[in-house]
């Protein structure tokens, strides 16, 4: 039976390779490797497909056709191009090219990430935009995200005195939960002695591996009704232990409304989204924010902390940085006061170290797009349908717009114009066009917090400088091969 199952797979796959090639086989495509019959170019990417993908545009271009299997994949590896992509034709670019393993649950109809361009995605935009990233709405909070900022202190500081190091992954992602935990529910989901907090960490980070794993769902969409690795499977366990967090605190907040009656104007994030379901005047309801967090918590736990511990990292491996970032603190903070978000605008070498790491160590791809209908870049056609993989990574590397692209140097951006904001193509952690990251602002002021923070209040060692190796592990985020374990050898004081 076993045999029968894998030759009918085998014929189903090849009779639609051969049938999407004679679609396509007209159009003048962008220039890529031949493709082996049946699994196209799968065997060039390796484990580390950002680098793999890299390496063959230097042959092939900076538009460059790959086959994965029955998908055909156009990947994206400079800034003009990047440009053509998320600004020239934004418009038909802006489709959706959606992974398997994220139509748990109907998640890819319900989350604002995965949904095609839509009435429904743009209320869905509407609602990040306005009621939610808003200056205002951040503003508001910043005082609970600064306890918790003190709180990480405070556990650094212990460190200190008992001489133990730090593990800054960890307490990165508990810090940061906790940040957005507060932001939108005005409590810790990241309490060492709540169950639920250790559930939903856990959750997070698995979620985040599996996702991140080949998938032969996606680059054969005629097996999906067979999940043959058990991916989706698995994702749909682990995105159901997050949305029965989150019913929970949705049950708990709707009681206590209910039974107060009315309505807080300091309400939290969630309270705000309550407001717009009962209010009916845009579609949202309780599914709506179920998924809007679990996206929300997912991505941006997992790119804020995986930052800044590649910022650490590379600060520990630069001595001058550090000491250039801690007297720029120093200076504009003063020894003994505490950094706060307002202060970022007065800290441009802060400000460059991030962009800094960005730079380096950006998710290696953005979101896959897909394109709506052909369109012409460059001389080449995109067909309808066609995936598109923009390489951040290796935009951030290129030799042609950045001088000494593998070495750390802040200072290439403290006389420059370029942000993250998607306005520059050469740097683009959180994408760009229509697409561009809701989140970025609240991204944006829990990194130069953490940071500022944790460089402004101690000085910094390692113990084994092993830990200091930029060696990657591909997922939707680039995380280091082997976590950082930082010592904090002095506190600094008034």
């Amino acid at each position: 039976m076993s045999f029968l199952i894998d030759s009918l797979i085998f014929v189903c796959v090849v009779f639609m390779i051969l049938r999407f090639r004679r679609k396509t086989s007209f159009r003048r495509l962008p220039p890529g490797p031949k493709p082996l019959p049946v699994i196209g170019n799968l065997h060039l990417l390796g484990d580390k497909p950002h680098v793999s993908t890299a390496k063959l545009s230097e042959k092939y271009g900076p538009l460059m056709t790959l086959q994965l299997g029955q998908v055909t994949t156009v990947i994206v590896s400079s800034s003009d191009m990047a440009k053509e992509i998320l600004q020239t034709h934004d418009r038909v670019c802006s489709g959706r090219s959606i992974p398997d393993a994220m139509t748990v649950h109907d998640h890819s109809k319900h989350g604002m990430t995965w949904h095609d361009v839509s009435n429904k995605w743009r209320n869905l935009r509407k609602i990040g935009n306005n009621y939610i990233f808003t200056t205002v709405k951040l503003e508001a909070r910043q005082d609970l995200r600064r306890k918790k900022v003190d709180e990480l202190l405070q556990e650094v500081g212990n460190c200190c005195r008992e001489g133990k190091s730090v593990d800054i992954a960890q307490a990165a992602f508990r810090t940061t939960l906790n940040l957005l935990s507060n932001t939108f529910f005005s409590v810790d989901l990241a309490d060492t002695s709540s169950e639920n907090a250790r559930e939903f960490k856990d959750a997070v980070k698995s979620i985040m591996e599996v996702v991140a794993k080949p998938n032969l769902s996606d680059h054969f969409p005629i097996l999906r009704f067979l999940d043959p690795q058990g991916i989706r499977r698995e994702t749909g366990v682990l995105c159901q232990k997050l949305l029965d967090i989150f019913d929970g605190i949705l049950d708990e907040r709707l009681r206590s409304r209910k039974e107060s009656d009315r309505r807080d104007k300091n309400s939290d994030v969630l309270d705000t989204l309550l407001d717009i379901a009962e209010d009916k005047n845009m579609d949202l309801d309780l599914a709506g924010i179920r998924h809007l967090f679990l996206e929300l918590f997912t991505a941006g736990n997992d790119t804020t902390s995986s930052t800044l511990e590649w910022a650490m990292t590379e600060l520990l491996r630069n001595p001058k940085a550090m000491s250039r970032a801690r007297d720029e603190l120093r200076e504009n903070i003063g020894v003994g006061n505490t950094v706060e978000e307002s202060d970022t605008s007065r800290l441009p070498y802060l400000q460059a170290i991030i962009k800094e790491t960005f730079r380096l160590h950006p998710p290696p791809f953005l979101i896959p797009r897909k394109s709506g209908s052909d369109v012409e870049i460059n001389g080449f056609v995109i067909p309808k349908d066609s995936k598109i993989l923009i390489n951040a990574w290796a935009i951030g590397r290129d030799p042609k717009i950045w001088e000494n692209p593998e070495s750390f140097i802040p200072e290439r951006f403290l006389e420059s114009d370029i942000d993250v904001r998607g306005s520059s193509f050469r740097l683009i952690p959180f994408g760009g066009g229509r697409r561009i990251c809701p989140g970025l602002p609240l991204a944006s002021r829990m990194l130069h917090l953490m940071l500022g923070s944790l460089i402004h209040s101690f000085e910094w060692a390692v113990e084994d400088d092993d830990c200091l190796g930029v060696e990657e592990v591909f997922g939707l985020t680039v995380h280091k091969a082997r976590g950082l374990r930082a010592l904090p050898i002095r506190g600094v004081v008034g």
